[in-house]
């Protein structure tokens, strides 16, 4: 069972601000203003996702303590338009997109401070080999069990076997000549 996190809530001083700002940050990710209402106090809150799930809730209300949120991508691709769009909506530097091997092998990452002072990521453990397929290919492949045919199966086994030395060979299969067609014998006269 792998644990995720269904949520997290931030409360921000400049609402206007930061819908602006994660719009468009999120739209790199597929994500944006799922939806949004009044909330006490004159405030407004908004949850911002994709496919139908809202993933993150903004609140006006006030600054909380400074925080990391790391959103995960599909590819490095995706990184790296996450980066550029929240740069674009007013994000602050804290790390371009690139690989992280201190974290891990494929750690590729970009950081950005948000317009309240999060330190907002976004990241992908995707080796460059495999991003190259879609992310609904991979999980395709992932449910599928592996097919092999029987021959195919036996192939690495005859490989090893003709390599063993004193491996018995497999007799090639013999070509037949083709027939020539017969000469006619000359008539003499």
């Amino acid at each position: 069972m792998t644990i995720e996190l269904d949520h997290v809530s931030l409360s921000v001083g400049d609402y206007e601000k930061a819908k602006a700002f994660y719009s468009a940050a999120l739209s790199a990710l597929r994500g944006g203003v799922l939806m949004e209402f009044p909330m006490g106090n004159d405030g407004k809150v908004m949850g911002l996702g994709s496919d139908g799930h809202a993933f993150l809730w903004i609140s006006s209300g006030g600054k909380a303590n400074h925080q990391h949120i790391a959103f995960r991508a599909e590819t490095r691709d995706q990184v790296d338009a996450f980066y550029a769009a929240a740069m674009a909506a007013g994000g602050t530097d804290n790390g371009g997109p690139g690989l992280r091997p201190d974290y891990s092998e494929h750690y590729y990452a970009a950081y950005v401070i948000d317009p309240e002072g999060h330190n907002i990521e976004a990241v992908t453990h995707t080796p460059p080999a495999a991003a190259k397929r879609s992310a609904p290919a991979r999980r395709k492949a992932a449910a599928k069990p592996a097919r092999k045919t029987a021959k195919a199966a036996a192939k690495p086994a005859r490989k090893a076997a003709a390599k063993k030395p004193g491996a018995a060979k497999k007799p090639a299969a013999r070509k037949t000549a083709a027939k020539k067609p017969a000469r006619k014998a000359a008539k003499r006269r």
